[in-house]
């Protein structure tokens, strides 16, 4: 059933906050960090008790994270979803860990040709609560197939790198920890001399192109998927609660307060596919934390004022029927992008994940527009 959104008033944000509060206060906590698991327990087919307490324990933190994907991956790859029919046969993957500059631990994956040079790479960076190691998993693997290497990694915070679940204390660092990362990598001999594109989606296509503006001429081209330029108007609270959060943000900044709609239901179209997101056991579930509210409404604000100054070959890729991102603000970006080289898609009736939750003719078309450019761009 659809979740109606919920009608917030001043005092019932207050309320609650009042609520957690005192909660904190009298376990003693002299932190603001708010250390609930989600409230409402998930129950996976074919999922024992042991594993049960996985998906049911907390996971602020990064190890429980890890746990509970290294007990689920096996269980992840076998869900009957179209892109986990994607074979590994003559694909080279790995996993990482590494330290950054910032001193956080950073979890990264590639996916290469295993008998042939790659003919370009494609650097990932997911969306908003998400990980690179789920759904991304099928399309990387698509990619590599065709010929590319693919790269990937998880923000500090997010999915099985280092950090508090799903916080985001500066936008402006989250970008400048995944141009460290990428930077390192084009610098490795046997990719320094291939064409680089960035594959954004969602709040990732923010992140990638919050990297272009800082790097203007560094990239080949970016592919964007329902790209985060601004938060479609209907997912704000309304205006006299976005005031308060804002208040708040700066003394409680990773209390966990922010009204939200669910999104998968709101993002997913296919109804099979919908009920699928519950295996991403490490995605973030509960109220985004205000500070992370913040700066992403600072962070499409920013994009949206700046839109000229994107300089680099484009694909845009949006759901006509997306309430999450708005699609007139990807329209905008083609039309302000001062880049000669720009493509915009549309698609009717898709809703925001366009590559995970829309009928599997709508994924393979998707897809298939986006094998095309690259091709175009790397020949």
């Amino acid at each position: 059933m659809a979740l109606k959104p919920a009608k917030f008033s001043r005092c019932h944000l207050l309320d609650e906050f009042r609520g957690r509060f005192n909660f904190q206060r009298k376990k003693k906590n002299n932190t603001t960090r708010e250390s609930m698991a989600p409230s409402v327990s998930v129950r996976l087919q074919g999922v024992d008790e042991e594993m049960q307490k996985l998906l049911d324990s907390n996971m602020d933190e990064a190890p429980a994270r890890r746990r509970a994907r290294e007990a689920f991956k096996d269980i992840q790859l076998g869900i009957d979803h179209i892109l986990f029919k994607t074979p590994t046969d003559g694909l080279k993957m790995k996993e990482s860990y590494e330290v950054n500059s910032r001193g956080v631990e950073i979890f990264s994956k590639s996916w290469l040709p295993e008998t042939s040079s790659p003919k370009a790479i494609v650097c990932y960076c997911h969306g908003y609560g998400d990980t690179c190691t789920f759904f991304f998993e099928g399309l990387a693997r698509k990619l590599a197939l065709k010929g590319y290497g693919v790269f990937a990694m998880d923000y500090p915070g997010f999915g099985l790198s280092e950090g508090l679940h799903c916080y985001v204390p500066s936008f402006d660092l989250l970008v400048d920890d995944c141009i460290e990362h990428y930077t390192k990598l084009k610098e490795n001999p046997q990719f320094n001399a291939l064409p680089s594109f960035l594959f954004g989606q969602s709040m990732g296509g923010a992140v990638a192109l919050k990297m272009h503006l800082k790097q203007p001429n560094v990239w080949s081209g970016a592919v964007l998927v329902a790209p985060m330029c601004k938060i479609a108007d209907d997912m704000y609270p309304p205006v006299l609660v976005t005031q308060i959060l804002i208040g708040l943000a700066k003394v409680l900044p990773k209390m966990k307060l922010v009204p939200q709609k669910d999104l998968a239901e709101v993002a997913f179209r296919d109804l099979k596919k919908r009920k699928l997101t519950a295996y991403n056991v490490i995605a973030y579930k509960d109220k985004p934390r205000l500070r992370t509210a913040l700066e992403m409404l600072n962070t499409t604000q920013e994009i949206e004022h700046r839109l000229g100054e994107v300089s680099l070959p484009l694909l845009i890729l949006h759901g006509e029927a997306d309430t999450v991102t708005d699609p007139s603000v990807s329209k905008a970006l083609h039309e302000k992008a001062s880049s000669s080289d720009k493509k915009l898609n549309l698609y009717k009736d898709a809703y925001h994940s366009l590559l995970e939750g829309e009928p599997d003719e709508m994924i393979d078309r998707v897809f298939n527009d986006i094998i095309l450019w690259l091709n175009e761009h790397t020949t």
